[in-house]
């Protein structure tokens, strides 16, 4: 019974004294992560990167996976989970074309970087920065 569901008239968050909503306990988020790794995992294992983008697809090979999470998860944490996959999916294509472009990493940078650089690559062309 999450505190924190998007979901369902039978939502268990509770405001507090002050009206605003309780954050959700370690349990809660533990039991949202859960939810998103078994989420993430069916999708890896039907070929689906962007379940927003695909949600047809998505919701026929993983529908009950997604269920699950929104319904452990509050719904601001289901759209960053999904769209944070789409991004770490594309960062991750685009270091390994760099890395065959010949970039190479620079010890100590770890994401943007100084001038000439992209996530701690320097690109093989590039003289300086």
């Amino acid at each position: 019974m999450p505190l924190f569901s998007s979901t369902s008239s039978s939502s268990s968050a509770k405001p507090s004294a002050d009206g605003s909503f309780e954050a959700p306990t370690r349990h809660d988020r533990i039991r949202c992560w859960e939810a998103r790794d078994a989420f993430f995992a069916c999708l890896d294992a039907h070929g689906i990167i962007d379940s927003i983008k695909d949600s047809e697809s998505a919701s026929k090979a993983c529908g009950k996976f997604d269920v699950q999470l929104q319904k452990d998860c509050a719904g601001s944490w289901v759209t960053y989970f999904k769209q944070r996959r789409v991004m770490e999916y594309k960062k991750k294509n685009m270091l390994e074309e760099l890395k065959k472009e010949g970039a190479q990493e620079m010890p100590g940078v770890a994401a943007a970087g100084p001038a000439g650089t992209i996530g701690g690559l320097r690109s093989g062309g590039s003289g300086g920065g």
